[in-house]
């Protein structure tokens, strides 16, 4: 488990805007954020939330660091504020928060290149670890040493996967991919050759309220690796996948 004192050490200068219309849940996540963060804002629904987006960089000439929101909410859902967010702003990062009734959202919010989810109910533990990894890749990028990384990662030569459209491509030709492997590949591309284990991809799978167990993760696999390079997903044996670095070749 994650001690807050660690996490400290990366949110304490960072803002956080958390939207959530449940007031009791709203008020006991920004009690636990404010814990954490340097600037806390809070609104009900995506529509105050927006305006609250825009306020914040028109008072301190900056976005915030992270927003923090619910999917089904009244007024402006959580798909609808990520969108306008992203017309404002492509580079903000966003962490979504879903129930397993919001499947209808969460393809559409993969497709947005949302990467992060939290699932309802939430758990403190959870909560803990979703920030901390955000927290440390916001001071990364943030580093004058750190160029800012391209949605585009090379899989070979004549394959590129696009992060930000969901999209494959064979020169440009787009590969038809299945929901379930659109997931597989963000989840890869997310950390190039990192290998993640079959317990991370089952969780991965179920934070996006989709069934996957470690049998049906080698038949995607085998299916998908049928439309990438020869050797561009790499199994190590006992442990996971990763995806192997093309870019050099």
């Amino acid at each position: 488990m994650i001690n807050p004192k660690d996490l400290i050490k990366y949110t304490r200068n960072l803002s956080i805007l958390f939207v959530e219309d449940h007031q009791e849940l709203r008020q006991r996540t920004v009690d636990i954020l404010e814990s954490l963060f340097h600037k806390v804002d809070s609104a009900e629904n995506g529509e105050v939330a927006l305006k609250a987006y825009n306020k914040y960089y028109n008072e301190h000439s900056k976005y915030y660091d992270m927003v923090l929101s619910d999917i089904q909410m009244p007024k402006l859902n959580g798909v609808e504020l990520t969108r306008k967010i992203y017309e404002i702003n492509p580079q903000q990062t966003i962490i979504i928060i879903s129930a397993f009734d919001d499947a209808e959202y969460l393809l559409p919010l993969i497709n947005l290149r949302i990467q992060r989810f939290i699932k309802k109910p939430v758990n403190y533990e959870e909560l803990l670890n979703v920030l901390s990894k955000t927290a440390k890749d916001i001071i990364q990028i943030d580093s004058p040493n750190t160029e800012e990384k391209s949605p585009i990662v090379q899989l070979g030569e004549n394959f590129i996967f696009d992060t930000k459209k969901s999209s494959l491509y064979n020169k440009d030709k787009i590969v038809y991919l299945t929901k379930y492997e659109i997931i597989f590949m963000q989840l890869l591309c997310t950390k190039i050759e990192n290998i993640f284990s079959n317990d991370e991809i089952v969780s991965n799978y179920t934070l996006l309220n989709e069934s996957l167990d470690t049998q049906n993760i080698r038949k995607l696999v085998s299916k998908l690796r049928k439309k990438l390079p020869k050797d561009c997903i790499e199994s190590v044996y006992g442990i996971g996948y990763r995806l192997v670095d093309k870019s050099q070749d």
